[in-house]
């Protein structure tokens, strides 16, 4: 049986199908009080939703457009905007996948403050929810979805650099759980695919996307802090990101390096890496091995998914990146079609979403997959 990402986590998830643990997976979906979507978007499985984010020249949010002042069209055909609001007040789903791989030791605990503050603005705790997935040589959900900010800032105080916690793992007997009683699902510890190597950032995004994303319902959102660099995903990217377009997720992608950190390695991926010819070479997508493929990276997922795409810097500190992302969550158009004159197909279809206004930027997804 072909070998899949294993996504590890303290309670109960497993990839769906896949993993042991598929039928605790079950019993704590049925357990999970069901959510409805806004009537006005679920009524009619045709209706595509568009969230959109509008910009002037100068980088501005503007937000005082009309139903009138878009163009739409699907695959070259023109469309209709059934449904416009200015109003992004339905519920905010957010997911934090977090990069512990050794390469960001020095750049974690800036990442975590700042998420820390991240959540307290951006969070409405009677609406929006959140989850915490940490990523390295293993992806876990370090915390479900949960509307708490103190559940939450306690899955952040969690984060530590993968090579610390693999250490302390194999001290405490790390294939049998690393130390933790009960040990994970599939009983493979906390090396989540029994001893890979590797930074495993497309896994994330993949599972993160389509174990939790997929079953919510109104504004969806991921933030990946991470250098982009892939060592060890058994998804490659392309499958990643059809992941996210498929759950209709954003996905904000924050490039936070330490220019250090690859220094001298000698090796792609740097901490924790794969050297060719070792676990069977280099995996699908992955064999990055510098920031600058990994900013490339990040860049096309944020890009393909309707996020956008941050770098780190002194000009732009993470506190700052944080804020825009706030503002641009804040200040989205609500856009709803029933697409006309498409083929009964389930290929995927591109949306250009455009103002009568050429100066003006619209920030959106780039397209679906028909459901």
């Amino acid at each position: 049986m072909k070998d899949h990402a294993m996504f590890s986590r303290r309670s109960l998830l497993g990839a769906l199908g896949l993993f042991p643990a598929t039928r605790l997976l079950r019993a704590w979906q049925q357990t999970e009080p069901a959510q409805q979507p806004p009537a006005t978007f679920s009524t009619n499985v045709k209706v595509v939703n568009v969230l959109a984010t509008v910009r002037d020249k100068t980088g501005h949010v503007v937000n005082d457009l009309t139903r009138d002042d878009f163009l739409l069209d699907e695959d070259g055909r023109a469309q209709v905007i059934r449904y416009f609001s200015r109003e992004t007040d339905l519920p905010l789903t957010l997911g934090l996948l977090v990069d512990t791989s050794g390469s960001q030791r020095n750049v974690l605990a800036d990442e975590r403050l700042a998420s820390y503050h991240f959540l307290d603005k951006m969070m409405r705790e009677d609406r929006d929810m959140a989850f915490v997935i940490h990523f390295d040589f293993e992806v876990e959900l370090l915390e479900d979805l949960s509307s708490s900010r103190q559940t939450l800032r306690k899955a952040l105080d969690e984060l530590e650099i993968g090579t610390a916690r693999r250490q302390q793992g194999n001290q405490g007997g790390g294939g049998t759980g690393g130390g933790y009683p009960g040990g994970y699902p599939g009983g493979r510890g906390r090396g989540g695919r029994g001893g890979g190597g590797g930074t495993d950032l497309y896994d994330a995004v993949y599972l993160g996307a389509d174990e939790i994303m997929r079953k919510q319902h109104g504004r969806k959102a991921m933030i990946i802090l991470s250098d982009g660099v892939d060592t060890g995903s058994k998804y490659p990217l392309t499958q990643a990101v059809e992941s996210a377009q498929r759950s209709d997720t954003l996905v904000y992608s924050i490039l936070f390096s330490d220019p250090e950190a690859y220094g001298g390695m000698g090796m792609p991926g740097g901490f924790g890496g794969r050297r060719r010819g070792m676990g069977g070479g280099m995996p699908p997508g992955g064999g990055m091995g510098n920031t600058e493929n990994g900013k490339k990276v990040l860049q096309r997922i944020a890009s393909e998914t309707g996020g956008r795409f941050f770098e780190v810097s002194k000009r732009m500190p993470i506190d700052k990146v944080y804020e825009a992302i706030q503002e641009d969550l804040r200040s989205q158009y609500s856009i709803g079609y029933t697409p006309e004159g498409a083929p009964n197909s389930s290929e995927y279809r591109r949306i250009h979403l455009t103002t009568k206004q050429r100066a003006l930027v619209v920030q959106t997804r780039e397209g679906y997959y028909p459901s």
